[in-house]
């Protein structure tokens, strides 16, 4: 597939592990809130890509990426070292099972994140649309050390501007006011008690899931095992799960 060469136009270092930056958006390219595109680098002229949600709305003029720094990964750590100015090829089309049309609307949509996967839902928490097919919005994401919660600002800023959308950032390898993992937070009904809300139910609720394979498995096993149905090629259930997201960490 073609990828046309784009230009970094600010980088945000949020750990020792993360990073996000900015890039100038191919002419034409488009793509649904939720969606990964595959991006790269050149070096020594051969492309090396892996695939990368987007942080940016579809109506924003820039693309913005979330990253993790894995310093003997192929991509990542050339990734870690650009700055404005710099070239990154991106793929012409994007794709994923993180957007509106994969789930039933309902009551309350969780978005469980480790890591870098936070990235589809700061793009789908600033959609006006999102809150149009659900009553309230529960971003809960779970990382190993307090800067790795990345956006914790800009996504409070958003919750207060906007009483459907619901925070619950969790750390699990220091002090924090919350150290379950987002899997345990969903499937212990933490989550909902802690914000007054009923238990997770497969005939109203609906979850998005993005990051590592274990927590994905973890929660897809479980789901299903209470009837929750994944979304796939035969029809859309009331869980969706970003298997791409494996691919962040090179």
């Amino acid at each position: 597939m073609p990828y046309s060469e784009e230009t970094v136009q600010t980088v945000r270092t949020w750990s020792d592990k993360t990073f996000s930056f900015t890039t100038t958006r191919p002419e034409g390219f488009s793509f649904e809130n939720g969606e990964f595109v595959t991006i790269g680098l050149k070096p020594e002229g051969k492309l090396i890509a892996r695939a990368y949600s987007i942080v940016s709305t579809n109506d924003q003029p820039h693309l913005e990426f979330l990253s993790i720094h894995v310093p003997d990964g192929p991509l990542t750590s050339r990734l870690v070292h650009v700055k404005p100015g710099d070239s990154v090829w991106v793929n012409s089309k994007a794709t994923g099972s993180l957007t509106l049309n994969y789930l039933q609307p309902g009551r309350v949509m969780y978005l469980l994140a480790t890591g870098t996967g936070l990235a589809p839902f700061m793009c789908l928490i600033r959609d006006p649309a999102v809150f149009q097919a659900y009553e309230k919005v529960v971003l809960i994401h779970t990382v190993r050390t307090v800067p790795e919660l990345a956006y914790k600002a800009d996504i409070e800023a958003l919750c207060q501007a906007n009483p459907q959308l619901h925070y619950l950032p969790t750390v699990t390898r220091e002090p924090f006011e919350r150290s379950m993992r987002c899997s345990e937070m969903l499937l212990t009904g933490a989550a909902a008690r802690e914000l007054g809300l009923p238990e997770p139910d497969k005939a109203h609720d609906r979850v998005m899931l993005c990051g590592n394979p274990e927590m994905n498995k973890q929660v897809t096993d479980t789901l299903e095992e209470h009837g929750w149905v994944m979304t796939s090629h035969r029809g859309v259930g009331n869980f969706t799960v970003e298997k791409a997201f494996v691919v962040h960490h090179a």
